[in-house]
């Protein structure tokens, strides 16, 4: 019996474990779920076009109606101003950063353009000193080499052929009148008929009826104004005669950059013509009225030209050291990281050694010393910061809610229709498609090469707006538009791709229209502001295959600022043409 119980009691507690097994074991399983539900319960929920909506579950988004997607975690670690981008924006956007050092300015150069033009010091007008007409022009052409002494017209004058008649008349009274002689002479010297002129005329008693003009001074014919046969008064112009052997390099200096220069700094010269040379002068004028137009005043260079290097008109460029009162370091960054917008400068820092994470630096700016402007307030030696692909960090920041150019408080993000990378913020502001600008759609290689010819089209119509030529601008405008009617929205089977595409073409569509229904070139050149500013959304969207340069000009659009697209490095200013044509730099290269 004792035997049984034990049985029994063993029998009861294996019964008991397997029970509680059963039970303990199953509560933990439905922990485990328990636990996982609530972590895919914690999932958000995001826009890929709206990334400011966040919501819990899945479905469509209250802006496009788009699906939403699961959101991605944040980083850890990260400030509200800070925000980060995938490798895969990095790579291709091609950003580049670089750490900033301080430079003694005294070892800085800045570049400037300029031309050469006639030493106007050097220069002379060869005039007739008595009126007749001329009979015998020596000067055969423009250009052609005088030497002082050389005979270039002969005259008949009659006033001449009547003062030599007096001369003669007065040298047989010359004994019994003598004052009247010597005013006879005296007339024909103030003609500029020499002594030994004078007195074979005397000598003679022969009066000349053609009288010769010679050169005064030797140089250059850079203007013949008369003509063999010509009637000419005395006093008037014959010919504009330049000596070459110093010429003016007379360059454009911004109104930013007077205090960097001093009459006597050295400066070496170069030209294409002449690529692998380089020519010593010295500032010689600088002048002090501000040309209002260009914002701009001249350097003056003299350069020797005894070996006929330089010639009028040619291009040049300046290297010319800054000059510093004191050798304090400063602090200087590259142009190419520097964002404007009004009044306000910018630049990206990269807050992370390790991750790709920046953030929004607003900055104080001093003078550009060449490739470099002097930083007064905002960073300091050791900062690393954005020097390439400035454009898209930025688009970032604006898309994420980030502090960015646009917008310093942050929490907003920009629309398609507010303008790409801050570049167009007075458009309308109205709910659009606007994607990531960090990554690229995928399209048709077709749809690329139709985007191509609207790029032509548009570069033909910057090329017309650099030339000055409303009525060309205006024609390319319109075939801007055929190219864009002719763009196959069918080939984007993508949905995004498609909307992004739609929207975009509305607005270089309403640019282009307004551009090609005014021959105004100033309002022509603001409609173009706007037309820039979709068409770089669209080529860094969709992609052209092409290698394609955003440029921009501080001192556009009344000095906010203004983006155009090129397809050569050079910068060629659509927004001043001859005025200001080198103003501006390459802010980012679209690959």
């Amino acid at each position: 019996m004792k035997n049984n119980k034990i049985v029994i009691y063993i029998g009861l507690l294996a019964v008991g474990l397997l029970l509680g097994w059963f039970l303990f074991g199953g509560s933990s399983k439905e922990a485990d779920h328990n636990h996982n539900e609530v972590t895919q319960t914690n999932q958000m929920w995001t826009c890929s076009m709206h990334p400011q909506i966040m919501q819990p579950e899945p479905g469509d988004c209250p802006i496009c109606g788009m699906d939403l997607i699961p959101a991605e975690a944040g980083a850890d670690g990260l400030t509200a101003d800070q925000f980060k981008l995938t490798a895969n924006a990095m790579a291709l956007a091609n950003i580049q950063t670089t750490v900033v050092g301080k430079g003694n300015v005294e070892g800085n150069t800045i570049k400037l353009s300029g031309k050469i033009a006639e030493n106007e010091e050097a220069n002379a007008v060869q005039v007739s000193y008595f009126a007749g007409r001329i009979e015998r022009l020596n000067v055969s052409f423009t250009g052609e080499e005088v030497r002082k002494g050389q005979l270039l017209a002969t005259i008949y004058s009659p006033e001449l052929y009547a003062a030599q008649q007096e001369l003669i008349t007065a040298a047989s009274l010359k004994e019994s009148q003598p004052a009247l002689y010597k005013a006879a002479r005296n007339k024909l010297k103030l003609w500029k008929l020499s002594e030994t002129q004078i007195n074979q005329i005397e000598s003679t008693g022969k009066v000349k009826e053609n009288f010769p003009v010679y050169a005064t001074v030797s140089g250059t014919v850079t203007e013949k104004l008369v003509e063999q046969g010509d009637y000419v008064k005395q006093g008037q112009p014959l010919l504009k005669i330049a000596n070459l052997n110093t010429v003016w390099a007379n360059f454009d200096v911004y109104e930013n950059q007077i205090d960097l220069f001093k009459k006597g700094q050295e400066v070496l010269v170069t030209t294409n013509a002449y690529a692998n040379k380089e020519f010593k002068g010295k500032v010689d004028f600088i002048e002090p009225i501000l040309n209002t137009k260009t914002r701009t005043v001249d350097l003056r260079v003299v350069l020797n030209n005894k070996e006929t290097i330089f010639k009028p008109g040619m291009f040049v460029t300046a290297n010319i050291e800054r000059v510093s009162s004191s050798n304090d370091e400063v602090l200087t960054i590259p142009a190419s990281a520097v964002l404007w917008t009004g009044e306000r400068s910018v630049v990206y820092l990269k807050t992370s050694q390790d991750q790709p994470v920046f953030e929004m630096r607003e900055v104080k700016l001093g003078n550009q010393i060449g490739n470099e402007y002097e930083v007064l307030e905002g960073l300091f030696a050791g900062n690393e910061i954005v020097t390439n692909g400035t454009f898209t960090v930025d688009a970032a920041a604006q898309l994420q809610g980030k502090k960015s150019m646009m917008n310093k408080d942050g929490g907003k993000v920009m629309t398609g229709h507010e303008g790409h990378l801050g570049m167009d913020n007075n458009a309308s502001n109205k709910e659009s498609d606007h994607t990531n600008m960090n990554e690229r759609l995928e399209v048709s290689e077709k749809f690329q090469q139709q985007l191509n010819s609207v790029y032509n089209a548009y570069i033909n119509l910057k090329d017309a707006l650099v030339k000055e030529d409303s009525i060309s601008t205006s024609a390319n405008a319109t075939t801007l538009l055929n190219k864009l009617n002719k763009v196959d929205m069918k080939l984007l089977s993508d949905n995004k791709a498609h909307n992004h595409w739609m929207s975009l073409e509305g607005e270089i569509k309403s640019s282009a229209t307004s551009i090609s229904e005014t021959s105004d070139i100033k309002s022509q050149r603001d409609h173009f502001k706007h037309l820039s500013s979709h068409l770089i959304n669209a080529v860094q969207l969709f992609g052209i295959n092409e290698k394609v340069y955003v440029e921009f000009c501080p001192m556009a659009d009344n000095n906010n600022g203004a983006y155009w697209l090129s397809k050569d490095e050079k910068v060629i200013n659509p927004y001043f043409g001859e005025a200001m044509l080198t103003c501006g730099e390459v802010k980012q290269v679209i690959e």
